[in-house]
């Protein structure tokens, strides 16, 4: 489970081997990041009733690699804010499948920059299932209780 998690269900996927960060994955990798996404889809699959998306963090706070598997209700009190929901919710939060195809294609992967990271957690708010644009955290989290 995620030390401080953003919705429901919300678990890390980290490989036993040290690994800094997505950007340090090279081909021969590939069938550990396959390992790490069939064992985030267990973890999803012990919860049918919730929907899930894979994914790792562009500019991730841990240095580690960890896939993240996150419940798309977001139901928790530790997502407070614009930063937390557009690192889950924008291209911020990168599809295991794109890690993958980089990896096979053209042996590694190059993360986004830091300024790119920066205005991609600054967006507006908008909620990921109807584009609703809430003024805040608060009202994002009343209207996600509509869904």
């Amino acid at each position: 489970k995620d030390k401080f998690p953003k919705a429901e269900h919300h678990y890390l996927v980290l490989p036993l081997e040290r690994i800094q960060n997505i950007a340090s994955l090279k081909p021969e990798h590939v069938p550990l990041v396959k390992r790490m996404v069939t064992t985030g889809w267990e973890l999803a699959d012990k919860h049918p009733t919730h929907r899930f998306r894979l994914g790792f963090h562009a500019i991730p706070s841990m240095s580690q690699v960890h896939l993240h598997v996150i419940s798309q209700d977001f139901n928790s009190d530790r997502l407070k804010t614009k930063k937390h929901w557009n690192s889950f919710t924008s291209e911020y939060f990168i599809n295991p499948e794109i890690i993958l195809d980089k990896l096979i294609s053209k042996g590694k992967y190059v993360p986004i920059s830091k300024v790119e990271g920066d205005e991609l957690l600054k967006r507006d708010l908008e909620c990921h299932i109807c584009q609703h644009k809430p003024k805040n955290i608060v009202d994002l989290k009343k209207h996600l209780l509509t869904h």
